[in-house]
């Protein structure tokens, strides 16, 4: 028995993945309805071997539809998926704009599976920040086995992560680097090419991004509420894959050795870390792969109960895409929703 799924936001860099993942881990559907702006209408997206002609969101009626899979921005989020999750559509929304409602549950099915059960309060599932899912895969498994006190992060963040226009300004830039000509910004604050930016989002009172209090507040609801994190965001000319530079202090000693052996038992997990040239993962050998990878595992020397790692994952996938899709088979795999129409 399948399931009737709407991909809203189906023509975006994040909406075709979700629409790729959904039928590479045959996802149980019985019909998959690609959904945008109006101005996307009748636009083709392909589905496995099926192409789907884009339909739009204002005025479709998704009362027999059972999970509305949302990457269309905060905006739209805020003003649709309410409306949507009161037509008894389950919505998985991967922007930001449910992610730090109490009756929203935030979710990263390897770190949080239990949370999703408060769902039903508002039929809407929030998906977490890109930089945030991996790291909290990552460290789930350490702080049940150390329990973490403080995280201090660096990112490096792929041009991915700001959409199509991010990728199209670093290939434009980089192009104009080389044939000498003029070099414009639009869609970041400084020049990409060959340059690191370390501003993603707009800028809190406090100095901090909201980027980086995303990773705060993210890292609290979905790990524990305890534990202390400072983050620098910083935008890299890398097409796809987020990569973070991580210190953890933990409250019970733990190896190097220890932390390895955990991390490659743990699900969503691929550790790779020789202590050799190239043994440990770079942005380029984690796109289009669904693992969060760990390597340069080490001890921190200035600091008692604490580790030094680097986490690498494609932003695109466990970072939106892929992590939407484990939470719409989470619903299924615990029985949480049923088709409302039998398949014919």
């Amino acid at each position: 028995m399948g399931f009737k799924v709407a991909v809203i936001g189906a023509t975006g860099n994040v909406g075709r993945e979700m629409l790729n993942i959904l039928e590479e881990r045959g996802f149980p559907v019985s019909e998959v309805v690609a959904i945008a702006s109006r101005r996307s209408q009748g636009t083709e997206v392909s589905f496995g071997d099926k192409t789907l002609k884009v339909k739009a969101l204002e005025g479709y009626d998704f009362s027999d539809t059972d999970i509305a899979i949302m990457s269309a921005g905060g905006n739209i989020s805020k003003e649709w998926s309410p409306k949507i999750g009161k037509q008894g559509c389950v919505v998985i929304d991967n922007s930001s704009a449910f992610r730090y409602d109490p009756e929203v549950p935030l979710i990263v099915p390897e770190v949080n599976p239990d949370a999703i059960s408060g769902f039903t309060r508002k039929n809407i599932i929030a998906n977490p920040n890109c930089s945030t899912a991996q790291l909290v895969v990552a460290l789930k498994p350490l702080h049940d086995a150390a329990t973490i006190k403080r995280i201090v992060v660096a990112t490096y963040q792929s041009v991915s992560g700001a959409g199509k226009e991010g990728m199209d300004e670093l290939f434009t830039q980089t192009r104009a680097v080389f044939v000498a000509d003029p070099v414009e910004a639009k869609k970041f604050t400084k020049r990409i090419a060959f340059n690191v930016i370390p501003h993603i989002d707009v800028f809190m009172e406090d100095g901090s991004t909201k980027e980086e209090w995303k990773m705060v507040a993210e890292t609290k609801k979905m790990l524990d509420p305890k534990i202390k994190l400072t983050a620098t965001c910083v935008r890299v000319p890398v097409f796809i894959g987020h990569s973070e530079a991580v210190n953890v202090e933990f409250e019970k000693p733990i190896t190097a050795d220890e932390a390895r052996d955990i991390l490659r038992e743990a699900p969503g997990c691929l550790v790779i870390d020789k202590r050799e040239d190239g043994g440990y993962i770079t942005p380029i050998e984690s796109a289009g792969e669904d693992a969060t990878y760990i390597s340069r595992i080490r001890e921190d020397s200035t600091l008692d109960n604490a580790l030094n790692m680097w986490i690498v994952s494609d932003n695109l996938r466990k970072g939106a895409a892929l992590n939407a899709v484990q939470i719409a088979e989470l619903l299924v795999e615990r029985g949480l929703i049923q088709p409302k129409k039998k398949a014919a």
